[in-house]
């Protein structure tokens, strides 16, 4: 059972709050607020809760979190490899996305871009309506701050030199990545200021709904961007800032962060809301929304195992066999390997209702292989993931990351003992020896290295691992990048400047002056 969440689903744009238990077809029907012809919108307190959820929407499809996402993030790490046929998604984890198809790369930026508008369209007009309660606009306008960071986010952090629109205007001119990183934090110090701890103590509109941006989501993600620019100074304060709200805490069950069971739990600072009970039956591809849209994911079917999904991304055996460099103080081996992937388990392991070695054994290649278990519906309640319709959220800021990166910042500035206090906490969840004890007195580049692995291990397919690979230098360190190629094959096309994404092809022809990125 679901809690009574926020759930913005996209008809015409505009999104409602529905209820994954009931949802009624007069729930689905809003009025537009991006169409410029509805002259009597931006007029009351609905109005604008209604233009910040149309902001949300653009959260959930292909270019985002439905899929083209995720890929993205998680394509070019060291974590997972692909083998799929369709060559736009092959190419990414190689580092040759071609400059002539867009496909994938293109969607995402698209639609960071299509999330900043909407963003700024409550920022422009919502401080005009005249609110009945002035703390829900407050809230409002911390939203969409807080959402207009957040895509403005992946399009730095993809995509380097690009647009930072902070108004409404009809084009953009590039700005440097130093620019647009500024604004990043801006608008999270912004969102920072305006938003509430939760939304249970609140009154009005939004009262007790979960899925909306918070304070700790925007200091988690204030931090993060210091971390991303090493100004790991500012970092630190942003992250005890999350620590000290003192309503996170990590959930007791590693899994839990990954299945439709336990979300919005206490480990969740800020998570994508997908619903297989809202809205129709269709993805959101993109484009003009349908009224058949539903919110739900095709990361599973994307990511799914042979005979259950398409198989697209996979674990690497790297990710595997690091997994079995420390057991736990009960002799056995670290259980994040469950959580995380499929593999001929001995003694056994079940997946979508069936035994793995059975299913998988008379093809000695399945047999032997690897595959995503993060974000798959395969505890059983379904077959397989091939009716594209997977309601699980997506993660994708969790607590454990609000530590681990605290004690990266804490190494970095001097205090090595205080980051094996924070890193034992995420350990001590899956039982796993005290560090001070197997590893006392590690040096600041030790430490370094240490938080790599842990990292590495905690976060898999989660979309983090090529970002640390990035902002960690090991691409332009030769020792790291040999290292990188041992483990993935694929870090053997690397080239410099492919670790960013091209500006789309589109772009470059509509926005006159925007020049592409190096090595493309």
């Amino acid at each position: 059972m679901k809690y009574r969440n926020f759930k913005y689903l996209s008809i015409f744009i505009s999104l409602t709050l529905v209820l994954s238990s009931c949802v009624k077809e007069e729930d689905l029907v809003q009025i537009d607020p991006n169409n410029d012809a509805v002259d009597s919108f931006w007029a009351t307190d609905n109005d604008a809760l209604q233009g910040v959820n149309a902001a949300y929407g653009s959260l959930l499809t292909d270019g985002t979190y439905m899929r083209s996402t995720p890929l993205l993030l998680d394509l070019k790490g060291d974590d997972c490899k692909s083998n799929s046929p369709w060559g736009s998604m092959y190419v990414v984890g190689k580092f040759n996305s071609n400059v002539t198809d867009a496909a994938i790369y293109g969607w995402a930026y698209e639609t960071y871009y299509q999330g900043m508008y909407r963003a700024n369209q409550v920022l422009s007009n919502v401080p005009n309506i005249d609110m009945a309660d002035g703390e829900l606009k407050n809230r409002i306008l911390g939203q969409a701050y807080f959402l207009r960071g957040l895509f403005l986010f992946h399009a730095v952090n993809m995509f380097k030199n690009v647009p930072v629109p902070t108004e409404l205007a009809a084009t953009y001119p590039q700005k440097t990545e130093a620019e647009g990183w500024a604004q990043i934090i801006t608008d999270f110090q912004t969102a920072a200021d305006m938003l509430p701890v939760s939304y249970d103590n609140v009154s009005g509109l939004d009262s007790g709904e979960k899925g909306r941006a918070t304070k700790g989501a925007a200091l988690a993600y204030l931090g993060k961007a210091f971390l991303f620019n090493n100004d790991f100074a500012s970092a630190k304060i942003e992250f005890k800032k999350v620590i000290d709200l003192g309503v996170y805490s990590l959930a007791s069950n590693y899994r839990d962060n990954f299945t439709d069971v336990n979300e919005n739990n206490s480990e969740s600072v800020f998570e994508v809301q997908f619903s297989r009970d809202a809205g129709g039956v269709d993805l959101g591809w993109g484009g003009a929304p349908a009224s058949g849209w539903g919110k739900t994911s095709a990361r599973a079917i994307t990511y799914g195992p042979r005979a259950f999904g398409w198989t697209d991304v996979q674990p690497t055996r790297a990710l595997f066999n690091e997994f079995q460099q420390e057991l736990t103080i009960s002799g056995t081996v670290d259980p994040r390997l469950d959580a995380t992937m499929f593999y001929n388990k001995p003694g056994g392991m079940m997946l979508y209702g069936q035994d793995f070695a059975t299913f998988y054994g008379g093809n000695a290649q399945d047999l032997n292989d690897l595959f995503c278990r993060k974000y798959q519906n395969s505890d059983g309640a379904y077959p397989n993931e091939y009716d594209w319709r997977s309601g699980i959220n997506e993660r994708i800021m969790r607590y454990a990351d609000v530590l681990l990166m605290y004690a990266e910042c804490l190494n970095e500035t001097g205090d090595t003992p205080g980051a094996y206090t924070n890193i034992q906490k995420v350990r001590d969840r899956v039982g796993l020896p005290d560090l001070s004890s197997t590893k006392p007195g590690m040096t600041q580049a030790q430490m370094r290295e240490q938080i790599g692995h842990e990292r590495y291990l905690e976060f898999a397919l989660e979309g983090h691992r090529f970002d640390d690979v990035r902002r960690w230098g090991w691409l332009q360190d030769q020792t790291k990048l040999t290292w990188l190629k041992s483990r993935d094959p694929e870090y053997d096309t690397y080239s410099p400047g492919r670790e960013f994404f091209p500006i789309p092809q589109l772009e470059m022809d509509n926005n006159p002056g925007t020049i592409q990125n190096s090595g493309y």
